[in-house]
């Protein structure tokens, strides 16, 4: 066993020999958009986001699925068709699943995937001079909550879905031509959560640039309506304790750093040398990627310029 609850990471890694070790990881969570597709869409590349995060190329799927006694369906017809689709796209295949009578639907998958031991990126290898990419905007948190309230625009909304359809196939798969010394997904601990998970892992402390940030259309909107998650408050009362805030930013705008995500970027540590023109490579694959901070040799944590 390379990673697993020794040393929290993306996913558990269990290696075979020399060049094999199998990736291993489940995630799945109620609808949070309206269309049944979009809905298992937006589920399994949240599942299959946790191998890439790891470097990792995912190979097989088993849907873990819950369904009311007596709902229609078609919708659950629907979700399965969403993500067969993107685990296709992403070269896997499903192979059954299991299925269980809740209140609410739920969606997603456990997977499995592949990588070389001597190529798994983990979490701890952050090094003072690093630069920071994220590879998809930020917001989904605050644009799905408007859409349950009955405020989100249908544009916003459309935006936000495609980018949380969209694989991190492409990041992962250049992480690995390039010195990438860290990395992992940003979900639902938001990008200051999973930046700490990082920085503690790595012992040293990131520097987040708040102009820097790219947001989904709309987010911004939103945030300064206040129409937060719930896990925007909690995120913020548990990892601020590891933030220092120089820029004594208005509460919506502080908020906005802590808004849980679905199906996000890959938070990428990446070599001063190598960090231009990995990000040129992305964006060249239409990866709407950016630079967030770097990485110093401080005092574990984050500092918010």
């Amino acid at each position: 066993m390379l990673v697993g609850l020794g040393s929290p990471d993306d996913s558990a890694v269990y290696q075979f020999d020399a060049s094999r070790a199998i990736i291993q990881t489940a995630d799945f969570f109620p609808p949070v958009v309206d269309d049944p597709y979009a809905f298992g869409a937006i589920a399994a590349a949240n599942a299959l986001s946790d191998v890439y995060a790891m470097g990792g190329k995912p190979i097989m799927a088993m849907n873990l699925v819950a369904f009311p006694d007596g709902h229609d369906m078609q919708i659950l017809q629907d979700i399965l068709r969403g993500g067969a689709d993107i685990v296709k796209q992403a070269g896997a295949v499903i192979a059954g699943g299991h299925t269980v009578v809740d209140k609410e639907p739920k969606y997603g998958l456990s997977v499995m995937g592949e990588v070389h031991p001597d190529h798994i990126i983990r979490k701890s290898g952050a090094q003072p001079g690093d630069k920071l990419i994220l590879t998809k905007p930020l917001g989904t948190g605050v644009i799905t909550t408007a859409l349950k309230r009955g405020e989100a625009s249908d544009e916003h909304i459309e935006h936000v879905t495609q980018g949380m359809m969209q694989l991190n196939r492409v990041g992962a798969e250049l992480a690995q031509r390039y010195q990438v010394h860290a990395m992992t997904d940003i979900t639902g601990y938001s990008l200051i959560g999973h930046g700490y998970e990082i920085a503690e892992a790595s012992q040293v402390r990131m520097r987040i640039h708040f102009d820097q940030l790219q947001w989904y259309p709309g987010a911004m909107e939103y945030g300064q309506a206040e129409v937060f998650p719930g896990g925007t408050g909690r995120n913020a009362v548990h990892f601020s304790q590891w933030l220092t805030d120089t820029r004594n930013l208005d509460f919506w705008q502080s908020q906005m750093i802590f808004d849980p995500q679905t199906s996000g970027g890959l938070l990428m540590s990446v070599d001063p040398a190598e960090a231009d023109t990995l990000l040129a490579d992305l964006i060249s694959e239409g990866i709407q990627a950016f630079f967030v901070g770097d990485v110093v040799a401080d005092e574990v944590g984050i500092t918010l310029l």
